[in-house]
This record gives C-alpha cells, structure tokens and sequence, in this order.
C-alpha cells in the first residue's frame, strides 16, 4: 500500500438509487438579489450525542421552510437517525433520544439526501449555525461521501445586528424567545426548536425590512460588516 493510497479519504459504498438522487440535486444558489419575502428559507436544527465538533454524531433533524414571508407548515422535515451503538449520555436528558428510539431510526444516509432534497437549493438558517453546519458537513460527507456547499445564516449573529439597543449577555434562543413574547411549547427537540427559530426568524425578517435590508444578500452584507465590527471591538 503506497502512502498516497493510505491517506485517501475514505468514501462510503452508496447504492445507486442513493447515487442518483445525489447527482439529480441542485446547486446551491449564492446569496440573492431579491426580497427577504420572494426568497425561500429553510430552518434547521440538530439534535447530537455531545458537543464535540469531531466525535459526537447527528442523532435528529429538524426543519422547516419559510415561503413567502411566512413558514410553511406543508414544508416540515423530521428524522431520527439508526445510531444503534450510540451511548447513552447525559445528553439524553435534554433531547430524549434513548436507545430504542435511535436504534428504531432511519438510516443515515437516506435521512441525510431527504434532507438535501428538502432544502434544495435555498440558504440554511440556524442558531448558532457554525455548530450545525459543521456537524451536517461531517455526517454528509461520514455516511454520503458529499461536501456540504449550502450557505447558512446565524439566527444568533442577526438578532443582536438588528436590535442594538437590546443588552443579553451572551444570548441564546430561550432569551431572545422572552425578548419576543414567544410561545414554546417544546425545546431540545429538532422539530420544535427548528419551528420556535423559525418564528423568531419572522420577526427579524420583518425588522430588517425596516432597516431597508430588503434582499437576502444585502443582509449578509450588513451581517458580515457586524461581524467584523464585533470582533474588533472585542480583539479579536
């Protein structure tokens, strides 16, 4: 074996039908010149075994689609995924995800292409997104051999942008939900959390309409001046 054959990353056998639908998904699209409310937006959320960004796995997805200004509650996704061999951890408490429902889930990699078949070819918006898009960049390329190419959106950066005058300390979605009056009835549930950050997402989607950030990609812009502006700030 050469060293070159050693180092060859590992590519998972798909079947065809898994090889087709692959090849039949459409490209990601850059981020657009049309309005917040012509652009279709999905919401995702992840259930997983731990934190770490290189060994705990994907147990559930969650999304939904937001559609005209609006979510769509025709456009909704949820899977468990087959982690038969996943231990139980303490984070069990919080998503419920136990032995028997991991063990009775879908397998990874059809979950993982009706997910890619779901989004298609609209931007991904999550809270806290870096975790969630490096955790599905992980578990595509694990169980489909797919590079991940979707762009995503921080629910948890465009908050903040778009109310200045708003002081949470290191604010995560059960605080900005207060902030708002939202009703939730459920959390640490991929389809739950999906739907409330979803809600949430309206309210910032109308403000930044306010703020004359009418398009997806001029609220990018503004969201990577932020960004940039925050880091300096805090030397970074």
């Amino acid at each position: 074996m050469s060293l070159f054959t050693w180092w060859k990353p590992c590519v998972p056998a798909l079947r065809d039908s898994l090889k087709t639908r692959l090849a039949q998904l459409p490209p990601p699209l850059p981020w657009q010149t049309c309005t917040l409310r012509e652009q279709r937006w999905v919401v995702l959320d992840l259930e997983t075994s731990g934190l770490n960004l290189n060994r705990d796995q994907v147990l559930s997805i969650g999304a939904v689609a937001i559609e005209d200004g609006a979510i769509d509650f025709a456009q909704q996704f949820e899977r468990t995924l087959h982690r038969p061999a996943q231990k139980t951890t303490s984070s069990v408490l919080l998503h419920g995800l136990g032995p028997s429902a991991l063990a009775a889930g879908c397998d990874p990699a059809d979950a993982l292409l009706d997910l890619l078949e779901f989004v298609g070819d609209s931007p991904v918006l999550a809270f806290h997104a870096a975790f969630d898009q490096h955790m599905l960049t992980r578990a595509l390329k694990d169980s489909l051999g797919h590079r991940l190419q979707h762009l995503f959106m921080d629910v948890a950066h465009l908050a903040p942008m778009l109310n200045p005058d708003t002081v949470l300390r290191e604010a995560g979605l059960d605080d900005w939900v207060a902030r708002f009056g939202l009703h939730v009835q459920e959390r640490h549930h991929a389809s739950a959390d999906a739907q409330v950050t979803a809600e949430l997402m309206l309210i910032l989607l109308s403000q930044a309409r306010r703020q004359q950030l009418d398009s997806p990609l001029k609220l990018e812009q503004q969201l990577s001046t932020w960004r940039r502006r925050t880091a300096n700030n805090h030397g970074l």
